[in-house]
């Protein structure tokens, strides 16, 4: 089958394609069109052989009904019967929108469309496109995502074209949705209503419209033994290629866990996929990391989400970690389909960063022009199991000044260099309990646990790594005295890098 496919604005739609599209889904036929949602794959909701061919075109359980999409009011006496009165009023604000709500559904709608349930599913889109089509259709079109079922939900054109062509007739290009997460389904078949999906319209925007509402145990469970009173809640969706795993904890733990475990990967050759935000995306030093959009407004995060996901399929990524979010407001949503795409698999971020005792080492000198960064540069030349942020400072830097010339010559001597490195002085106001301070010696390890009385883990070199001997001071000396000093350095470092090692496989 040639899947057709025609752009079309929403801003100035062409009837001439909206009345093209609208007889391919009257003769039978199916046709991918956007809502403010996602894309929907359309076909006659009240024509059984339709039903049939959505299914099939998906890949989609039968036993998964269908949403049917109006674009009148007045059209939801003909698929529904016993209307609750609330409906007037729920409709009147959230409709058209971003809602489903399920009712016992009436003779006309058949039971292909309804997944054999005597109950139907309706929803009245907003996006001007999808409301054309509808009435070009006939009034009546069921529209589950336009995407392989299982898979990450389509937000543009392109990601149905990925899934779904040679398998349907048409698709409408309307460009990117709006919101990017399927609607709110609200039912309405029990007293008080119960939301048995999450959305962009949540319990307490329901509350202020109709009272009460409530929600399904296993929305706000995900370990309940009870089935999701949804159907399709069932199934596992929204899931990218690669295995993915949703990090749990206050967001510094988690940054801090996925920086851990990111690292690990790519220790053993694995490619990661990292889900961040606009606050955390800098703090990530391996994998792919994506920023989903900002906590500040999480309208960004839904918007972004299924593109994430399947930007990831396209990386081919072996792993996927995601951050969590607030369980409020349209984060309730996003963390239902991030779930979903997990397959429930949560990692609490306590249990992985417990397993690393430092983060960050700093490498403490006078001057930071010398041995400090000889240290550090040493450090981040050796194999270690663990990812750790390595420094140098001084306790008297008066300005930036660029490294002793004589420790650049030792450096390039053994292939390596400091010419990027510029003095810094030491601050230990601030430093985390898991930052590893290292002198170069007695004198200034008393300096430092004076001026900062609160610093912990301070500790010269030698002593940290159980020498007795303490590092000699080049400076004033020859270039001998410093290939002399690189030396004993080097063996400390080797120690040091020993035993943070010890630490990564829980020998000490």
């Amino acid at each position: 089958m040639e899947t057709i496919i025609r752009k079309i604005d929403k801003n100035q739609i062409n009837q001439d394609v909206i009345e093209e599209a609208g007889n391919v889904l009257k003769q039978g036929g199916l046709v991918a069109f956007p809502t403010e949602t996602v894309y929907g794959l359309g076909a006659d909701a009240l024509k059984e052989e339709a039903a049939k061919k959505t299914y099939a075109a998906k890949g989609r359980p039968s036993d998964n009904p269908l949403i049917v999409h109006i674009a009148d009011y007045e059209d939801l006496k003909k698929v529904a019967v016993n209307i609750p009165p609330e409906t007037d009023a729920l409709a009147a604000h959230f409709w058209p929108g971003p809602l489903t709500m399920i009712f016992e559904k009436s003779e006309s709608v058949p039971y292909g469309t309804t997944g054999g349930l005597d109950t139907v599913a309706v929803r009245m889109p907003s996006d001007p496109i999808a409301a054309a089509l509808i009435r070009a259709a006939g009034g009546f079109v069921s529209a589950p995502s336009a995407n392989t079922s299982g898979r990450p939900s389509p937000t543009t054109a392109e990601h149905v074209r990925v899934d779904l062509e040679g398998k349907i007739d048409m698709i409408l290009d309307g460009g990117a949705v709006d919101i990017g997460l399927e609607s709110t389904i609200l039912d309405m078949t029990v007293e008080p209503p119960m939301i048995l999906r999450p959305g962009a319209i949540t319990a307490d925007m329901f509350e202020e419209v109709i009272g009460p509402v409530g929600v399904d145990e296993t929305l706000v469970n995900s370990e309940s033994k009870q089935a999701p009173k949804a159907p399709g809640m069932k199934y596992r969706h929204y899931a990218p290629k690669a295995k993915m795993m949703i990090v749990e904890g206050n967001i510094r733990e988690e940054i801090l866990a996925i920086r851990q475990l990111a690292y690990a990967a790519h220790r053993e050759g694995k490619e990661v996929g990292i889900i961040a935000t606009g606050e955390t995306v800098q703090f990530y030093n391996y994998g792919i990391v994506k920023n989903i959009g900002t906590r500040e407004n999480e309208n960004t995060i839904a918007r972004n989400l299924y593109r994430v996901l399947r930007e990831f399929d396209e990386e081919d990524v072996d792993l996927i970690y995601s951050e969590s979010f607030a369980m409020n407001g349209i984060g309730k949503a996003i963390m239902n389909r991030l779930e979903k795409a997990a397959g429930h698999m949560h990692l609490q971020a306590t249990e992985i960063t417990k397993k690393q005792k430092y983060r960050r080492v700093i490498f403490v000198s006078e001057a930071d022009s010398a041995v400090g960064p000889m240290a550090a540069e040493l450090l981040c030349h050796k194999d270690l199991e663990q990812e750790y942020i390595i420094e140098s400072g001084g306790l008297v830097v008066l300005f930036p000044e660029p490294v002793n010339q004589k420790a650049e010559a030792i450096m390039k001597s053994a292939q390596m260099t400091l010419e990027n490195h510029v003095s810094k002085q030491f601050d230990g106001s601030n430093l985390q309990g898991d930052t590893l301070v290292l002198t170069l010696n007695e004198t200034i390890k008393n300096k430092v646990l004076s001026d900062y009385e609160n610093v912990k883990n301070v500790y010269t070199i030698n002593e940290f790594v159980g020498v007795s001997e303490e590092l000699p001071n080049p400076y004033g000396k020859p270039l001998t005295a410093y290939g002399e000093c690189f030396e004993i350095l080097t063996g400390l470092i080797d120690k040091l890098a020993d035993k943070l090692n010890s630490y990564a496989k829980g020998e000490e």
